[in-house]
């Protein structure tokens, strides 16, 4: 892990942080001494073992149950992060389904929720979030894309929407936000190994040029070292993690 402690003091709100990658990065962020918010809809007991897992270790989480696609939940939630912790230094926009379809059957029900937890929740956390960042005059905005979307996986149109919209918000809010000390990208997975949510499905691509698939460490350690004060310079970037399975 990156230096011991450099994010003291700092509060970090992680949608979608109860398996792989979201998990991964909550205990690094934890270890480098922010104060963890676990948020997600339904999997309490595996956001509760998460924020066990930090606290045992000296480290300070909490769980925060919200659906992030509706405001007024979203409002209460950042209301109680405030009450609890003082306010909000970093966002984790990771959340996402990740449901698989032909665009011939798919109910526009199934369209409007896979997008809407990747775009209306990215912007409802990030809106709430950068409300607290701004005054402060730092904050770090982190949206989870993936490399999907580049190369154009078929029955996935819905999620691929959602995650190239996480790139269009990201690229204007960087330039927007630039001022006020807030930087904000992409971290764009390729494919990681390990247990999946029963939502993924299979995974999908084959091995990249490197001769092995990721581990959910690799994307943690990315977002990581972004959350870190000495990542200033970077802002407005998709990082894609994925071994050269899609060089850009």
């Amino acid at each position: 892990m990156i230096m011991s402690k450099s994010l003291e003091g700092k509060v970090a709100l992680l949608t979608g942080a109860v398996r792989r990658s979201g998990r991964d990065t909550a205990i690094r962020l934890a270890a480098d001494g922010a104060k963890i918010v676990l948020n997600c809809k339904n999997s309490k007991d595996l956001a509760d073992g998460v924020a066990a897992e930090i606290n045992e270790k000296g480290g300070t989480a909490m769980v925060q149950l919200a659906d992030i696609t509706d405001e007024a939940q979203v409002d209460k939630m950042f209301a109680a992060v405030v009450n609890a912790y003082g306010g909000l230094d970093i966002l984790v926009n990771n959340a996402a389904n990740r449901g698989h379809n032909k665009i011939v059957d798919m109910p526009f029900a199934e369209w409007k929720e896979i997008t809407s937890i990747i775009l209306d929740g990215g912007f409802l956390c990030t809106r709430a979030a950068v409300k607290l960042m701004t005054p402060k005059k730092w904050g770090r905005v982190i949206f989870l894309g993936g490399i999907g979307p580049h190369l154009g996986y078929k029955e996935r149109c819905h999620v691929s929407a959602g995650k190239m919209g996480s790139i269009g918000m990201m690229h204007c809010l960087a330039t927007e936000l630039a001022a006020d000390g807030i930087t904000v990208n992409v971290v764009a997975p390729g494919r990681i190994g390990g247990e999946r949510a029963p939502s993924a499905g299979e995974p999908t691509g084959i091995v990249p040029p490197v001769g092995f698939v990721g581990e959910p460490k690799d994307v943690g350690r990315t977002i990581q070292f972004l959350c870190q004060p000495e990542a200033e310079f970077i802002t407005g970037q998709t990082i894609h993690i994925n071994g050269g399975g899609f060089l850009t």
